[in-house]
């Protein structure tokens, strides 16, 4: 069975059970051809970060109980669309980045030294 890899080539880490992230909602930021938004960066979000991403139109802070979603409060682990992690980080509201846990596919649009720059683990 193929083992997701994250940006350091190693196994990738679970992002969050509690809430339970990812795309597929396995805990981790795997990614998939179903992923079209390539949930692949795993955060820790800000209050800064919510508000900018409600701002843009994606709202995760409110509760949505119909799709099973309480709605993320800061502090919380969450695996985040790359290109809106990198909107975030072009506007300076990036949350903090999760390395072990973030999937190697995030490379293909984020060097991994601006990630680094955001990160709260490091080899």
């Amino acid at each position: 069975m193929y083992e997701s890899k994250n940006v350091f080539g190693e196994k990738l880490q679970v992002c969050s059970s509690r809430p339970l992230t990812g795309f597929y909602r396995d805990g981790c930021c795997n990614t998939g051809r179903e992923d079209v938004g390539l949930h692949t960066v795993c955060t820790q979000v800000t209050e800064e970060f919510l508000a900018f991403s409600k701002a843009k139109g994606n709202d995760l802070s409110t509760p949505r109980p119909e799709l099973g979603f309480a709605g993320l409060q800061p502090g919380d682990c969450w695996c985040l669309c790359a290109l809106r992690w990198k909107e975030a980080y072009e506007a300076g509201a990036p949350p903090v980045v999760i390395l072990a846990s973030t999937h190697e596919a995030t490379l293909e649009h984020i060097p991994l030294a601006l990630l680094k720059e955001h990160a709260r683990d490091l080899h």
